[in-house]
């Protein structure tokens, strides 16, 4: 990867939303006004934010101390900007570094807002909100019977986290239908990256939950583990990014460059100097060109929609699923003093071809919606070699009549429409290479 600068755990990162994994750097060194042309500061302005903290100190029902107050200026300040820039104290800025780790406490649900409600992006496999049934789209609109609508994002994911073993009710809104309540028991959640099995002999399926520090690594051994547990090259293979809320940006291009051999990846653009990166692929292929299939959804956000856009771009790969969510902004993480941080967003990604996927997403290759799957029984018909003296097979063939089948074991394509769409699909493309 030529323009690729290796970057430290503590990096660039592209994350969602309070307590999702963002990006964390150094913090720039200010310059005088005069050095840089800036314009001087708004004096009329300032005169009246001092007069509005005077009244508030001398006039508000309670007294209210100057830390108090300016912290809360400050969290205003950041809040109003876009949904992702955050002002982060101690705690807020601890949770954050131990999220890219893949170990932390709460419910293991991804939330934004969208106006004024807290809606969920996405639950993280295997947590209490996924084993919860809570879904991508729902509204949150209480939080143990307290109303969320006008609540911050930072407040909500506050009250949401808690001691590992406590509980949480929930009431949620599901497509518009009746609120009903959801009791979860906090843990702490421990997020493994990649998952990858056979999902039967030659195909194989690798699922990314979010994109943590080692994520691209994890990616290259369950390539060659699959290759192996197949004894030769795989005939095809699905790359499930189905709600992965996004994570470390390196990771991400990582993960794409398993499968690209050159070109460009993703490109930032940004105000400041460190926000121009371009990321390129190297010659290697990890993934020995198999055939590949990706799926994306509604939870699909930030890194996630950085690897589809790319396979999408250099056509590496079918995009199957529903539109993705359409984060398209980078945060850079600013350490202050006194252990807080501003997280801002710095600058927007493009995907090699130009496209910017801010607020509009990726549109997959094929639109396959989620959808529920029944099987009919499974007891097999009489059959004309099951009939007393029937005629032989006139070409010496054997006869086939029925029998009982012993029942197979349970497969993730057995009970996951869009992946078995995509699993028929590399199949497909399997038969029409061999005519």
């Amino acid at each position: 990867m030529p323009h690729l600068r290796r970057l430290t755990p503590l990096a660039l990162a592209l994350g969602l939303f309070a307590g999702s994994p963002f990006a964390l750097a150094a913090p720039e060194q200010a310059e005088p006004a005069a050095a840089t042309g800036k314009a001087p500061l708004p004096l009329d302005e300032l005169r009246t934010f001092a007069e509005v903290m005077d009244r508030i100190k001398s006039a508000y029902v309670e007294p209210v101390d100057d830390k108090t107050l300016l912290e809360n200026a400050i969290k205003g300040m950041l809040s109003n900007l876009d949904p992702h820039s955050a002002y982060l104290e101690p705690e807020a800025f601890a949770e954050l570094q131990e999220s890219t780790s893949g170990e932390f406490g709460g419910l293991g649900i991804e939330v934004g807002q969208e106006d004024g409600f807290l809606k969920v992006v996405t639950p993280i496999d295997d947590t209490p909100a996924s084993r919860a049934g809570i879904q991508p789209g729902d509204l949150i609109i209480k939080i143990d019977d307290q109303p969320t609508k006008g609540v911050s994002l930072t407040e909500a994911v506050d009250k949401m986290r808690g001691k590992a073993g406590s509980k949480i009710k929930l009431t949620l809104v599901r497509e518009g239908g009746q609120p009903f309540d959801v009791t979860l028991e906090r843990a702490v959640i421990k997020v493994k990256s990649v998952k990858s099995q056979l999902l039967e002999n030659g195909y194989g399926y690798i699922r990314i939950t979010q994109f943590q520090v080692n994520t691209g690594d994890e990616v290259g051994k369950a390539l060659a583990k699959l290759r192996k547990d197949n004894g030769k090259k795989l005939q095809g293979l699905v790359l499930d990014l189905r709600n992965n809320p996004g994570g470390v940006l390196q990771s991400a291009v990582e993960v794409a460059d398993h499968f690209l051999t050159k070109g460009l990846i993703v490109y930032t653009k940004g105000r400041i100097a460190n926000s121009e990166l371009r990321f390129s692929a190297d010659p290697a292929d990890a993934s020995e060109g198999v055939p590949l299939v990706v799926l994306i959804n509604g939870g699909s956000a930030s890194a996630s929609e950085i690897v589809a856009g790319a396979l999408q771009d250099h056509k590496r790969g079918v995009l199957m699923g529903t539109d993705s969510f359409g984060k398209g902004s980078v945060q850079t993480v600013l350490p202050l003093n006194n252990d807080r941080a501003l997280k801002l967003t710095t600058a927007l990604y493009f995907t090699p071809n130009g496209r910017s996927i801010q607020a509009q997403g990726i549109v997959p290759d094929i639109e396959v919606a989620r959808a529920k799957v029944t099987r009919e029984q499974d007891n097999e018909n009489l059959k004309e070699a099951d009939l007393l003296g029937h005629l032989g097979n006139g070409n010496g063939g054997e006869d086939k009549p029925s029998s009982k089948k012993a029942k197979a074991s349970p497969r993730p394509q057995d009970d996951d429409y869009q992946l078995s769409q995509a699993l028929n699909l590399l199949k497909g493309l399997n038969v029409t290479r061999k005519e």
